[in-house]
């Protein structure tokens, strides 16, 4: 142990001279840790809502979607769509045509996007978990094709879970012109059944626009015959994903895209990292704040212990050690108050993961989930250590430099 260390750690947990140097110095290490604390658990809840959102993506999304470059649609025998489908890592390969069409039901209408999938689709997502009502997931029924709304979207055109009448479905033609004296003979019209269930997602990009039918009826409607919009991957299970997906990305080229599912997300989950940087960055200003307090309890000891210099000095200490005495307490005050936090923002996401204790509203079910979501990340830990840290060894930097240099003058 080290002169200067011992020394400060002495002046750390003594008794000083005037009483409000030990109040001071309690209220420095209360003030780090409750900042300390307010880091760990606000990050902590961002977190929480960021797995949250990435959970309702993971029944809808794909593992991997392959969409073209350029255009909308690519030959579905593409041979390098076929050597992708044909990688042994891969499970389940669901070509899609996917595109906006005009829904019609009882006079009420709505523009939809019409996501046309391959039989396997459910295998390639976990559609099954989130659909609703009494019937069955189906795609089609001998030369009947069903459609499954999401739950909003069959709210806005009145439907229900079963939808007695069809509904019926157009898309502008590809090709051809208006014909203003008969409009209709633009539109290539067709109509969808119900199985007797809808999905929700709990995203309103999903619940409120899109309809999954059977990929032959959106060929049909869209004119796409022999055409995908993307190729939606799922890996077998143990397969290294970055790996397969850089060997997907190198296949590809730049005719196609590769996505995983936080990048078909890239929006939504953007600006949930900007808010938590904002929210990370206002919360290190608090912490910069709560720091000055070391810098008053640092001052009124250094004025307290100028006698103890004096002693230190005749006693064979050289001005380099004493100012280290004074810096080792301003240090010694961020970590205690480091860890002291960190501990205490632990301890309250533990309980708010075990016992939900801050709610987000009166009346259960009123939202997705009945209280904040919490998740811990190591990583968010360590940064929040060395931030506070950094901070406090920072702030005791200057002053300890100033007071030292005009007592030892």
């Amino acid at each position: 142990m080290s002169f200067p260390f011992y020394i400060a750690r002495r002046y750390l947990f003594s008794k000083k001279s005037t009483h409000a140097i030990n109040v001071i110095s309690g209220i420095s290490v209360v003030g780090v840790a409750v900042a300390t604390m307010a880091l760990v658990v606000t990050l902590s809840v961002f977190n929480g809502f960021h797995d949250l959102v990435a959970s309702f993506f993971t029944s809808f999304d794909p593992q991997l979607k392959v969409t073209p470059a350029k255009g909308k649609t690519a030959a579905a025998d593409d041979p390098v769509l076929t050597e992708i489908r044909q990688l042994p890592q891969i499970e389940v390969a669901t070509e899609c045509v996917e595109d906006q069409a005009l829904a019609v039901y009882n006079g009420r209408q709505a523009m939809v996007t019409v996501k046309g999938v391959d039989d396997n689709f459910d295998r390639l997502t976990r559609i099954r978990d989130i659909l609703v009502g009494e019937g069955e997931y189906g795609l089609h029924a001998a030369d009947l094709s069903y459609g499954i709304p999401g739950i909003r979207l069959a709210e806005m055109l009145g439907t229900g879970y079963y939808f007695q009448n069809p509904m019926k479905i157009y898309a502008p033609r590809r090709e051809g012109q208006l014909n203003m004296a008969n409009p209709a003979d633009g539109f290539v019209e067709d109509e969808l059944y119900s199985p007797g269930v809808l999905f929700a997602v709990k995203q309103a990009k999903y619940d409120k626009n899109y309809i999954i039918t059977s990929i032959a009826f959106a060929r049909t409607i869209f004119e796409q015959q022999g055409m995908v919009s993307s190729l939606e991957l799922r890996l077998k299970p143990g397969s290294n994903f970055e790996a397969v997906k850089e060997e997907i990305k190198r296949k590809a080229g730049g005719r196609f895209v590769v996505k995983d599912r936080y990048e078909q997300q890239d929006d939504t989950f953007k600006i949930m990292k900007i808010e938590k940087l904002i929210a990370y960055i206002f919360l290190t200003f608090i912490l910069v704040v709560a720091c000055f307090n070391i810098i008053g309890s640092l001052s009124m000891l250094i004025i307290d212990k100028k006698n103890d210099v004096v002693t230190l000095r005749n006693l064979g200490a050289s001005d380099k050690q004493i100012v280290h005495i004074f810096l080792f307490e301003g240090r010694m005050i961020s970590v205690i108050g480091a860890v002291a936090g960190i501990l205490l923002g632990l301890l309250l996401c533990w309980l708010q993961q075990a016992y939900g204790i801050v709610a987000l509203g009166r009346s259960s079910g009123s939202f997705v989930v009945d209280a904040y979501p919490v998740s811990v990340h190591p990583e968010d830990i360590a940064v929040i250590f060395v931030t506070v840290v950094a901070v406090g060894f920072l702030s005791v930097w200057y002053p300890v430099y100033y007071f030292a240099k005009r007592l030892l003058a």
